[in-house]
């Protein structure tokens, strides 16, 4: 899958995108709202993005991705009330995970968003 990871947390995405690509997907990091809607015009299959960046949230990526395809997507999120949940569902993302983030929450939100997602044809 190509995904767009956004954390401000340079850690955070240096660990996560390592992991995701050993599993063999293809990661674009940004780690602002700027920096993910100057990926606006670019495909992504899936869009993993803490929602409290520096210069807003990641609501607004999400809204802004899914106004111009269809993207699936994880919000992550240090909070998790139910307003949280709901905010983050209105927004377009199809999961919700509390941080700290671990591996296995982030590989199984990831399968069960791609069980719905059509597969890619193959030439």
């Amino acid at each position: 899958m190509n995904i767009l990871l956004v954390d401000d947390h340079v850690d955070t995405t240096t660990i996560m995108s390592l992991l995701l690509r050993q599993r063999g997907h293809t990661v674009t990091v940004a780690t602002s709202v700027r920096g993910a809607l100057d990926f606006l015009a670019r495909h992504f299959d899936l869009l993993i993005s803490d929602l409290g960046l520096p210069d807003g949230s990641g609501l607004e990526i999400m809204r802004a991705f899914s106004r111009e395809n269809r993207i699936a997507g994880i919000a992550v999120s240090g909070h998790s009330s139910d307003e949280d949940l709901e905010r983050s569902r209105l927004a377009g993302f199809k999961e919700h995970l509390s941080k700290p983030i671990d591996l296995p929450s982030l590989l199984s939100a990831i399968d069960r968003i791609t069980k719905g997602m059509p597969a890619v044809p193959q030439n």
